[in-house]
């Protein structure tokens, strides 16, 4: 079975669900485009279930499929103080990868520009003007969309060479309280009350969606991620010891897990004429936070725009030049030891109001108001992690 389309997108994680939902709904006036979304069906192809965070004012595009939001984020350092601060007009917003899904099949299902079919996509072949996306579906038949543009957002096999790796990786329990311990009004967004590991650093994380339910995790940034006993038994520590609750207080409904690569590696964007990669595997994910999805949207934006009015599609890289290269000297830093990690997230917490930080985090600030960030930092170190960056060669990580 071959189909013509003048796009193809290729996955259904943010990335690609983004980018299709923009394109089932063009401007008025904008070319309309015929669409055809590639999502793998239930099986090993489909991503596991997941949790974006983002932050953004009221009235956002997917507002009514969040589980939860704040105005409120807290850090704590070692000695359990609290650093709390409102974000308004900003809110910190929890979206469920599942009711994102739902949201996106309705409002696509609503639309004559874009087909949604489940496959899993075995090539992607450059042709004369175009590409063509080989995929198979659940009962083995064989299909073949030919499109005059193709956006791949799957994960690459490899990582491309960097000076610096670290992984972001973490488990969490959604948990179910029987007596009212959480705040419903405030984000746990970096708590160090956790061991620290001997390189890296650790961190609870706390989202709670009412007094008697949260998704409570642990993270790491290391080089290398934990076994499923190792992260289980960091969660029991974290619940019990730090946030004092009882085997008998609560019930683990649901977990989740998650490996997040932190990395100055530059992302390719354009693999052929016509083929283009979307999202984290073309360098959405903020290397010194890990945090995506914003700059998945302001990606897909751009590539939707561009698409309506005839421009070439090429996805802008989602953060600036600068934003890159302070994320480097940063990841250099914390990898080499230079810097704590605990004390550095807490002192810019404590030290630059809650806003102006979130939106340097954004890559939304000024030069001015970066430097002005940049006064609260370890100077010394951070002056050193820059002198010694050019130094360090670019190296392929293991296979992702």
């Amino acid at each position: 079975m071959q189909l013509d389309a003048d796009v193809a997108v290729v996955g259904a994680g943010a990335a690609g669900l983004s980018l299709a939902l923009r394109l089932a709904a063009p401007p008025e006036g904008a070319r309309r485009l015929r669409t055809v979304l590639l999502a793998a069906p239930p099986g090993p192809f489909r991503a596991v279930p997941r949790t974006w965070c983002f932050w953004e004012g009221r009235g956002g595009l997917y507002d009514e499929a969040l589980a939860a939001s704040w105005e409120r984020l807290r850090v704590r350092p070692a000695d359990g103080t609290a650093v709390t601060a409102g974000i308004a007009p900003l809110r910190y917003k929890m979206l469920p990868s599942h009711r994102f899904e739902a949201l996106a099949d309705r409002r696509i299902a609503g639309s004559s520009d874009v087909a949604r079919i489940e496959a899993v996509v075995d090539a992607v072949e450059p042709v004369p003007h175009g590409a063509v996306v080989r995929a198979h579906r659940a009962d083995g038949t064989r299909l073949a969309v030919r499109a005059r543009w193709v956006f791949d957002s799957r994960p690459p096999g490899r990582l491309p060479p960097a000076r610096t790796t670290l992984l972001q990786h973490f488990r969490g329990w959604f948990v179910r309280s029987r007596r009212p311990v959480f705040d419903p009004e405030t984000v746990e967004l970096m708590d160090f009350r956790t061991p620290q590991p001997s390189h890296g650093l650790s961190f609870g994380y706390l989202l709670p969606c009412s007094k008697h339910e949260a998704l409570v995790e642990y993270t790491e940034f290391s080089r290398r991620v934990l076994g499923r006993a190792e992260y289980e038994r960091a969660l029991r520590q974290y619940t019990g010891q730090v946030l004092g609750l009882e085997p008998d207080d609560y019930e683990v409904t649901g977990s989740e897990q998650g490996v997040i690569p932190m990395t100055d590696a530059v992302f390719p964007r354009h693999s052929a004429p016509g083929v283009f990669r979307i999202g984290a595997c073309a360098g959405a994910t903020r290397p010194a936070t890990g945090y995506t999805f914003s700059a998945v949207q302001r990606q897909t934006q751009a590539v939707a725009a561009a698409l309506h009015t005839g421009r070439h599609p090429l996805p802008p890289r989602p953060h600036s030049a600068r934003s890159r290269l302070m994320d480097a000297v940063l990841l250099h830093a914390l990898d080499s030891g230079r810097i704590d990690g605990p004390d550095f997230f807490t002192r810019l917490f404590t030290r630059v109001p809650a806003v102006r930080l979130l939106r340097f985090l954004d890559g939304r600030t000024s030069l001015p108001q970066d430097l002005a960030i940049g006064a609260h930092v370890p100077v010394a170190a951070i002056l050193a992690a820059a002198l010694g960056l050019p130094l360090t060669p670019r190296r392929s990580p293991p296979a992702a």
